[in-house]
């Protein structure tokens, strides 16, 4: 019998080393092999690199958009076909090279072609141009006779010769420019015109001062700004694939590289500034040491911790440097204050430390410009406002349909938006503030129906933190401007606006149901079982015989 046991034991044995050596094999296979669903989505984001290739090289241009109708479709639908394969993709550190990789390559094919949809980027390398010579960009316009010699000196910028005939060509009496508004002043703020100089004069130390060197600015910010998101979702414990919805999303190729548009900075910048600022919500009381069999509960002598302060005024500069790149990330302000003015909760001084902090840091930033152009520094930005109509209330798609007079809309416009800042600031979460921010800039951009998807960059990297893709609607609206025309402001803006509140509704319906059931289970759990009352014995039923009584033992002095 010993024999027998002895050699069961060595075949189990044996059959556990086959069993563990057969699940190693399969574990190195799966390490050198990938999954199904890794190489499925490494394929999707191959098409969809492919297919923006395509549509950059098209040969289409701002000059002749129809071409780019049915390229934006195709990019569309393989952008949503390639981050559903990735979602299915379990492994996190897969998921993250995958999105990385894939950024990259996408951003790479903004570099097939100088810009196809704007002309923004030659007036960033005409004032970085200007600043190194060592005049303030506020103070000439471009076609002024006091920069004859430096337009002279930049014939990429301003060609001789020709017909000066193209959709990125501008003629302003004798001068033939690629710079669109040659004649007014630059709007850009001064964080943007410290990038602009940063890209002139990269072009001339690699020898590639051009439209290129922009474009090549606006992928390293693309490709940075996907591994800040990677990181925020990591350190939050969220799917890395979230990541994804920036840095595969076509328009950052198109609009971020290829047009190396610097909204890209700005989104940077907002991106790290409100991951700070959650960062210092979360450590924002440093709870006291818990003595054995004290109380773990946080009482009065929990006191913010100066790791938090230090955080929040980090966040708040990051988020001043983004508004003086291109003012639009100051609506991402309000959810950086999320929840300053919740119920139970008693606005003090530190609650003003975000704003102060990043109000100090815009005026800083335009110092050294107000001092050496002074008021010349607000640029073209009240012509920019009554050229595009917004002063008048003409540029209001969406709330032109409620048929009111238009003098009222831009009052109407302020209405809104500080009643939406209310409820952020009410309502908001602080450890969650990019969804606060979205909200406040998705809702403006609502109001606004601006013809330039760009400015809907902010809502494409605040979507990926936040993960409700359902707003990436706007963008998609903006490109349909873009490439059908004015007319499709309307009906583009309004189904970007159904889409929005289609799928919040739907959102908000299973968060309900989740919840109930949620009530429920648990109070299944928890209510007391009724117990059953003892039997009661059968009047009716035989008597059955006495059970022997035991005889009581009788102690003697030996039993004790």
């Amino acid at each position: 019998m010993d024999l027998h046991r002895a050699a069961a034991g060595i075949h189990t044995a044996a059959g556990a080393h086959t069993h563990n050596a057969a699940a190693g094999t399969r574990a190195a296979a799966g390490r050198r092999f990938p999954a199904r669903a890794e190489v499925l989505a490494g394929l999707g984001a191959a098409a969809l690199t492919a297919a923006l290739a395509g549509t950059v090289t098209s040969g289409a241009t701002l000059g002749g958009v129809t071409p780019l109708r049915g390229w934006y479709l195709a990019d569309a639908l393989l952008f949503a076909l390639a981050i559903t394969l990735l979602r299915r993709v379990r492994d996190p550190r897969r998921t993250a090279a995958l999105v990385l990789v894939g950024s990259v390559a996408l951003a790479l094919t903004g570099l097939l072609a100088p810009p196809r949809t704007s002309d923004d980027a030659y007036r960033y390398l005409w004032d970085g141009h200007v600043q190194a010579a060592g005049v303030s960009p506020y103070t000439y316009t471009p076609t002024d006779p006091a920069l004859a010699g430096l337009r002279a000196a930049d014939p990429a910028l301003f060609p001789v010769g020709g017909s000066c005939v193209g959709w990125d060509l501008h003629r302003s009496g004798a001068i033939c420019t690629h710079i669109n508004r040659p004649t007014v002043h630059t709007i850009y703020p001064p964080v943007a015109e410290a990038w602009f100089l940063g890209l002139y004069q990269a072009g001339r130390i690699t020898g590639g001062h051009g439209v290129r060197t922009a474009q090549a600015g606006g992928a390293l910010l693309a490709v940075l700004s996907t591994g800040a998101l990677l990181l925020i979702l990591r350190r939050r414990r969220v799917p890395p694939h979230r990541a994804a919805l920036w840095g595969w999303f076509p328009g950052v190729a198109l609009w971020a590289v290829n047009d190396a548009h610097v909204d890209t900075l700005g989104v940077l910048l907002m991106t790290c500034g409100l991951a700070t600022t959650a960062y210092a919500a979360t450590h924002a009381t440093v709870r006291p040491s818990v003595q054995p069999g004290a109380s773990a509960l946080p009482g009065p002598s929990a006191q913010p911790g100066a790791s938090a302060a230090r955080g929040a005024s980090l966040g708040a500069v990051l988020l001043g440097a983004a508004t003086a790149t291109k003012l639009i990330p100051v609506l991402a302000l309000p959810g950086a204050m999320a929840g300053v003015l919740r119920r139970g909760h008693r606005p003090g001084p530190r609650d003003l430390l975000v704003p102060a902090v990043a109000l100090l840091t815009f005026l800083l930033c335009y110092l050294p410009y107000v001092l050496a152009s002074g008021l010349g520094v607000i640029g073209y930005l009240p012509g920019y406002l009554q050229e595009e109509g917004y002063d008048q209330g003409t540029r209001f798609g969406l709330l032109t349909l409620l048929g009111l007079p238009l003098r009222l809309l831009p009052a109407l416009v302020a209405v809104i938006l500080v009643a939406t800042v209310l409820l952020v600031l009410r309502l908001g979460d602080p450890e969650r503030p990019w969804r606060g921010a979205l909200l406040v800039t998705g809702t403006a951009l609502f109001l606004a129906a601006p013809g330039y998807p760009w400015y809907s960059l902010l809502v494409v990297a605040l979507v990926a933190l936040d993960g409700r893709w359902e707003w990436l609607g706007l963008p998609a609206a903006a490109a349909a401007v873009v490439v059908f025309g004015g007319n499709a402001q309307q009906p583009a803006y309004a189904a970007a606006l159904c889409l929005l509140l289609a799928v919040t509704a739907v959102r908000t319906l299973l968060a309900t149901a989740t919840a109930i059931a949620a009530v429920t289970a648990a109070s299944a759990v928890t209510a007391p079982v009724a117990q059953q009352p003892p039997p009661r014995p059968d009047p009716a039923a035989p008597a059955g015989p006495a059970a022997p009584v035991a005889p009581t033992p009788i102690r003697t002095a030996s039993s004790r």
